[in-house]
């Protein structure tokens, strides 16, 4: 079965609308999904971004604002802007990075707290319930996250992110180390990723 890789980090909008949409377009397609959250500050950092361009760039920010409403009820998600954004997404990110074979679940859950419903997600009060409420051993979870196993899951992960030329999220890539930015280009990288090879 073709592979195609899905960046992402808690911090970005879009990822919300990705995270809830690549599965079901994927299966149909009859491609497999890896769930690769990631440090998207230091994949801006490089790049000279030390904020979201969504808070440097006043008009870009509002228009995302309003995309993100447009694309959540094109796709029958409920959204609501979260109080601070960027949030700090490191604990979240981490959790996902340890989530094995519920990675699918976690990160969807924690997405539709944070756009879905514009709670927080920095703290492990944040995520206990979002957790809990899949069913998981949510204090094993958090400790998971934080061990140094957890924490250099999650810094492996970035270091693949660069090395993969990923620049923002969502990012997806195929076997054959082909790149896609966004989630508009969800379509077209399961295209890619069925009809070429590594």
């Amino acid at each position: 079965m073709p592979r195609l890789t899905f960046w992402y980090d808690f911090a970005s909008t879009y990822s919300y609308i990705a995270a809830h949409t690549v599965g079901p377009a994927a299966e149909k397609a009859g491609v497999d999904v890896v769930w690769r959250p990631f440090l998207l500050g230091a994949v801006f950092a490089p790049q000279g971004l030390t904020d979201s361009p969504f808070n440097m760039f006043e008009l870009k920010g509002r228009y995302m604002w309003r995309d993100m409403q447009r694309l959540a009820d094109d796709n029958g998600l409920p959204f609501k802007r979260p109080e601070e954004f960027p949030q700090r997404s490191i604990l979240a990110n981490r959790v996902a990075a340890v989530a094995g074979d519920r990675v699918g679940d976690v990160t969807r859950a924690i997405y539709s707290a944070e756009f879905g419903e514009g709670r927080p997600i920095a703290t492990d009060e944040d995520l206990a319930p979002v957790l809990t409420g899949l069913g998981l051993d949510a204090a094993a979870l958090l400790a998971d996250a934080v061990s140094p196993e957890g924490k250099q899951a999650l810094r492996s992960n970035t270091d693949a992110a660069l090395e993969a030329g990923v620049f923002g999220a969502p990012t997806f890539t195929t076997e054959d180390g082909e790149v896609f930015w966004g989630s508009d280009r969800l379509a077209q990288a399961l295209a890619w990723a069925t009809s070429h090879t590594a």
